[in-house]
């Protein structure tokens, strides 16, 4: 769960925002809307994977009604990992190239034009003339006449870092917008293949090898932190970024900004990788009496902790390379793919000995990455095998090695030459308000129609009897306020939202067309099992209704002594797969 949890945007999101909201002062809100947002919702799909023993789509046997909010979320899932790889590619791509001794992006090579620079570039300024006149004149003017530049009059031509060349001209080959889709980046697609064969072997035994190999994964990274964090904090400059982050005195007013809380609430919600389903697929094949209470305190307290420790390993490095360039380290700050892959590599490439600390950073973002694909991939194949439990026991290995290689091939589009445009465009509708939505109807749903007293007494038989005071917070963040919150979240969203582009490249009509259609065809299995499941059911209108908000027949506990007087009724869902066959013996055995 941590693995899954932490991921790229502890690193290329959450240190950006702090600095661009108020510095330390953004931590206030951030661990707010931590306590109302994230940890209740957090909590309660701990509860409710654990509980059942079922993956995000069978586990709404507790409210039929709503399955299709478990289908919304594998959906999701799956369009999101097509992409998520894809930066993962990437991350390999870097990885490999860091084995040089002059790291390719440290300077300008015979790939970049006449805009790549290193340093800031003078186009003209104002001087004076031999004859006392003062003229605005071009730069290569002045030195070619050993004139001077008046203080103050510098105008700087627009030039690009060698490192964002190397990412656009060489790495992505980006053609001009969405409608140039140009050829496949035969690099990227083999690192892409890597990078799927990397998940397919992690994950060929289901839990039991990707359970193994998250130890690694989900633990290096720190380690990695931690040396970055050291060699950074020995930087010249080091201490001005590190101000720049937190704040030597944070900006409180910042707080009475709508957008800071906004900001903070978004963050919480999609770093703790809530509603997407992944969480419950994990917490399914914990053993019936885990503390899943603390898991998730746990959880989402290291979550946290290291966004914020990342932020100093991050800027304290930025810090280094503003004092190089003599600006301010507000210019050369920046979050998602142009800190990941434009800014930092740049600050690294500065650094002796500078392939050793591009290889621990991009081997970093490349187990970050990885560990968080296991648990999506992991979804996916859980939500299978609860719809095909014979399939999955007998084909394991090659549904999960033939699912991978689905992946890889939808993935190929995001390789070509126009493919930064088609993750741009998958990130910004689905893994945004989408989620959102079944967020809502997953809290509303449990803490409303099912019951959050019901629910919280399900919990109870695992983790034990508590006081009511100990379920005071976590009743009136179930019933009202984190419902609300997400609410305002989600409106905030629809009403903000604007048409995706990629840096200044505008997107084509037919391009948000597209968005659309995959958000829509996201959701829209919400209403269409929520209508099916009316249909089928019996009695009147009403009845129908009534009947599909009450939980299923086959709901409760997997295992038969795990459910108590409260489930003694329930209809055990192994007993519908039990066969008694005779053999020639005589002897009867029982299969599941």
């Amino acid at each position: 769960m941590v693995g899954y949890a932490v991921g790229l945007g502890n690193v290329w999101r959450f240190p950006y925002l702090t600095y661009q909201n108020g510095g330390g002062a953004f931590l206030i809100p951030y661990t707010i809307m931590l306590a109302l947002a994230g940890l209740p919702l957090f909590f309660l799909e701990c509860s409710l994977g654990q509980f059942a023993s079922l993956g995000p789509v069978s586990v709404w046997r507790i409210l039929p009604i709503l399955q299709g909010v478990g289908i919304t979320m594998v959906i999701i899932t799956f369009l999101v990992t097509v992409y998520y790889n894809v930066i993962i590619a990437y991350a390999l791509y870097y990885l490999f190239a860091s084995f040089q001794s002059v790291l390719p992006w440290s300077d300008c090579f015979v790939w970049a034009d006449e805009n790549c620079s290193k340093t800031p570039v003078v186009s003209d300024c104002n001087t004076i003339l031999p004859n006392g006149v003062i003229v605005h004149t071009n730069y290569s003017y002045v030195t070619s006449n050993n004139l001077t530049c008046l203080n103050g009059s510098l105008t700087y031509k627009q030039v690009q870092l060698p490192s964002e060349q190397y990412w656009n001209k060489v790495v992505l080959r980006r053609s001009s917008g969405l409608d140039e889709t140009g050829e496949i980046v035969w690099y990227l697609a083999l690192c892409l293949l890597l990078s799927w064969l990397i998940v397919g072997a992690a994950l060929f035994k289901g839990i039991k090898s990707s359970g193994k190999v998250v130890y690694f994964t989900a633990l290096f990274p720190y380690v990695v932190l931690v040396i970055l964090l050291v060699r950074g904090a020995t930087l010249e400059g080091a201490r001005d970024g590190i101000e720049y982050y937190i704040g030597t005195q944070s900006n409180f007013t910042k707080l009475v900004e709508a957008e800071v809380w906004k900001d903070a609430a978004t963050q919480i919600f999609f770093s703790l990788s809530v509603a997407w389903g992944g969480l419950v697929a994990l917490s399914s094949y914990n053993k019936f009496h885990n503390n899943c209470y603390s898991d998730a305190i746990f959880v989402c307290s290291v979550n946290c902790l290291t966004s914020v420790f990342a932020g100093f390993a991050i800027f304290s490095v930025l810090g280094h390379m503003a004092f190089l360039a003599d600006r301010p380290v507000s210019e050369v700050v920046d979050s998602g793919f142009d800190l990941a892959f434009v800014v930092y590599p740049s600050a690294l490439s500065k650094l002796p000995v500078a392939p050793l600390w591009s290889f621990l950073f991009f081997f970093m973002l490349l187990l970050l990455g990885l560990d968080s694909q296991f648990a999506s991939i992991e979804t996916v194949t859980t939500t299978i095998q609860d719809v095909y439990p014979k399939v999955m026991k007998k084909m394991r290995v090659p549904v999960t090695l033939g699912l991978c290689m689905l992946l890889f091939f939808l993935g190929l589009i995001c390789v070509t030459q126009a493919g930064i445009y088609w993750v741009n465009l998958v990130d910004h509708f689905c893994a945004g308000w989408g989620i959102l939505f079944a967020a809502v109807l997953e809290i509303i749903g449990i803490s409303w129609i099912y019951g959050g007293n019901r629910f919280i007494q399900d919990t109870e038989m695992m983790i034990g009897k508590k006081s009511w005071w100990f379920w005071l917070w976590w009743r009136a963040c179930w019933f009202f306020i984190t419902p609300v919150l997400l609410c305002v979240i989600l409106c905030w969203s629809l009403v903000t939202f604007s048409p995706p582009k990629y840096g200044s490249v505008e997107y084509p009509a037919w391009g948000s067309a597209v968005g659309w259609c995959m958000i829509v065809f996201c959701i829209i299995w919400i209403p269409i099992v929520a209508i099916v499941k009316i249909v089928k059911a019996q009695g009147n209108l009403w009845q129908r209704i009534v009947s599909c908000c009450r939980p299923a027949a086959n709901w409760g506990p997997s295992l038969e002594c795990h459910r108590g007087e409260r489930y003694s009724h329930m209809v055990d869902p192994h007993k519908e797969r039990d066969q008694e066959i005779p053999t020639v013996d005589g002897f009867v055995h029982k299969l599941e």
